[in-house]
């Protein structure tokens, strides 16, 4: 396999089109906001004019005053989306140098952005790395907080169907070289910072049937109110009326709104102060319904967001709506306004009628955006790393998770180590040896990590890769409990009876194989024990019909009969040399060879860090 120097360049070669474009924008918002400046003073200048001049002198400083003042308002308007275009480029170039630092695999530049809250009994997530520093979830760009993250989490925590992976492979290479469109998908999306659980609340509020439907009569008193109180001012201006009744109307008013005042705060609480986020869903929505798309999948979304009701449209309306209601926290503009009109009533109103004819859809439009947004990141993933390839998923193929220069997808390019890989068939399992820092451990999360891919319909680094649709379930990373009272030997058999139960379901379903990956199984006790459970385990999981691979650095653990013809022998070994000091050094080429491990360098390795073995302890 390459390097990602072609990505690399790609995204360099973009930076410098978007800076050369930025500082271009850049220069002529500031002669904008020059010209803008002069206009003012122009302006301010042909008012104070007009006020100085004589009444037979006053044309030709009104006319300066309008001329100037239409220019004024023309200059503000071209001023602010020049300054808009400055903000979006801006914002594209961080992007894309996001994109090199994913490229690189440079884990401390890239921003830790808070995915999925996974418990470390996850059966594979902690182990593998999905989630946190140097994960998986780092090589994706910025996806909205909600819907995109808890989606694409949900894509990378679970294995979907096999005819779900295949519509998501189609969507993926349709939108890997669509790169102008995900810029722009990541552009809006990222500024998108409401939560799973603040999404949820709204969903609620935009299916709920709120008071206002059953009180129309208040809304026409609502309406009602401020009509009269215009036509009481007004009659009492024209001398229609000697007494000033149009407080009447106000102190009414007053009264509806402090009764409503609870269903009012509810009515429109669920839209105060979301009008960024309203906006940003309303232009991905606009974005993905205007695109021109060939696969199912993305005409499958479109559809969701064009058929019974324009979703664009609707969330439109509906920020425009929260743009109303986000009067209320202006206290002195709201006071007015709702003194005079009963302002809130009719955002309320407003409201209603937009939830009845339209609040039923909101949760699917949400959805969809969620599932673009997430076939979208790992199009990103395809596109930055060209040499990656879509795995072939099926249920008909055997047991046999088989790879050809399959590599681990968090190394950067230049220093991975590629192997060819097959775990399976059923009866048999991969068994790894070699010393310590060899590489076992990184080739189990090297195959886990590209499972992982593959059933969520990504690119996986490998230059070909077949799966069936498999379980899959890790024993690690197992940590000991000094809260609960269990040993690290406890935690890790715990471990090991959550696999063995989801492998005896998947066996009664037969809808899917378990896929097993253990590390260096049950060395938290003596050796003697230690081989007995293992066998133990490993023998169990093959009747069940499990596939898998298990490192271990006791070489007698095959030896049982039971194993012995069962275990595919694969190893890993170093070189160890000394330099011209008289220092023993050690290489490693990470290289996959068969049979078993001939060699261990624990003494070595306390040679190499100053620990002398000349002296032997009886």
């Amino acid at each position: 396999m390459t390097d990602e120097n072609d990505a690399a360049e790609f995204y360099t070669r973009r930076i410098a089109s978007l800076r050369a474009s930025h500082d271009v924008a850049a220069r002529q918002w500031r002669r904008l906001a020059n010209l803008r400046l002069v206009v003012f003073v122009l302006a301010a200048a042909s008012v104070w004019w007009l006020v100085d001049a004589g009444l037979a002198l006053r044309s030709m400083p009104a006319a300066a005053t309008i001329i100037t003042t239409v220019l004024f308002w023309y200059l503000v308007r071209r001023s602010s989306r020049s300054r808009i275009r400055v903000t979006r480029l801006a914002d594209l170039v961080l992007i894309n140098e996001e994109a090199v630092h994913r490229v690189g695999r440079e884990w401390s530049a890239l921003e830790q952005r808070p995915w999925a809250d996974v418990p470390v009994s996850h059966p594979y997530a902690y182990d593998l790395d999905v989630f946190g520093s140097a994960s998986l979830a780092q090589l994706f760009p910025g996806v909205s907080a909600a819907p995109g993250r808890p989606t694409l989490a949900s894509w990378l925590l679970a294995p979907a169907s096999v005819g779900d992976v295949q519509r998501r492979q189609k969507a993926v290479a349709e939108l890997k070289n669509r790169i102008e469109w995900r810029d722009e998908l990541v552009l809006h999306t990222r500024r998108i910072t409401t939560g799973p659980d603040r999404l949820h609340a709204f969903v609620e509020w935009a299916n709920h049937e709120d008071w206002a439907a059953d009180d129309v009569w208040v809304f026409v008193a609502a309406i009602a109110l401020p009509v009269a109180l215009v036509l009481l001012a007004a009659a009492q201006a024209v001398g229609f009326v000697s007494g000033a009744y149009w407080p009447i109307p106000i102190a009414l008013g007053g009264a509806l709104t402090a009764r409503f005042k609870k269903p009012l705060r509810v009515a429109l609480g669920q839209v105060q102060g979301q009008r960024n986020m309203l906006k940003g869903y309303a232009t991905v929505t606009q974005l993905v319904a205007t695109e021109s798309f060939e696969c199912d999948a993305l005409r499958d979304i479109q559809r969701d967001l064009t058929g019974d009701a324009n979703a664009a449209g609707q969330m439109r309306a509906l920020e425009r709506l929260a743009d109303c209601a986000d009067v209320k926290l202006s206290p002195m503009l709201h006071f007015v306004v709702q003194g005079l009109l009963l302002w809130d009533f009719h955002v309320a109103f407003l409201l209603t009628r937009w939830k009845r004819d339209t609040g039923k859809h909101i949760g699917g439009w949400l959805a969809a955006i969620g599932v673009v947004e997430s076939l979208a990141a790992l199009a990103t993933l395809a596109h930055d790393n060209p040499d990656w390839v879509f795995p072939i998923v099926d249920a008909r193929d055997p047991a046999i998770v088989s790879a050809t220069a399959l590599g681990h997808p968090l190394l950067p390019a230049s220093i991975m180590v590629a192997n060819d890989v097959t775990v399976g068939p059923e009866r048999t399992l991969l068994f790894v040896t070699g010393s310590n820092m060899a590489g076992k451990s990184t080739l189990l999360r090297a195959i886990g990590l590209n499972v992982v891919l593959a059933q969520a319909g990504s690119v996986v680094c490998a230059e070909a890769m077949t799966c069936p649709p498999v379980l899959l379930r890790t024993s690690m990373r197992v940590q000991d409990s000094l809260a609960r009272g269990v040993s690290y030997f406890m935690a890790e058999l715990e471990r090991l009876k959550l696999i063995v139960d989801a492998a005896e379901a998947v066996k009664e379903t037969h809808q899917r194989k378990l896929m097993y990956l253990l590390d260096e199984i049950l060395h938290g006790t003596n050796s003697a024990e230690r081989l007995i459970a293992a066998r133990y385990v490993l023998v169990r999981l093959m009747d069940l019909g499990a596939i898998g691979a298990v490192t271990t650095h006791d070489l007698q653990l095959a030896d049982a009969s039971a194993l012995e013809y069962a275990a595919q022998h694969v190893h890993f070994q170093e070189v160890f040399s000394r330099s011209a000091d008289g220092r023993a050094t050690m290489a490693f080429d990470y290289k996959l060879r068969p049979g078993k491990a001939t060699s261990s360098n624990a003494l070595k390795l306390l040679e190499m860090v100053g620990l002398t073995t000349d002296a032997v302890i009886s």
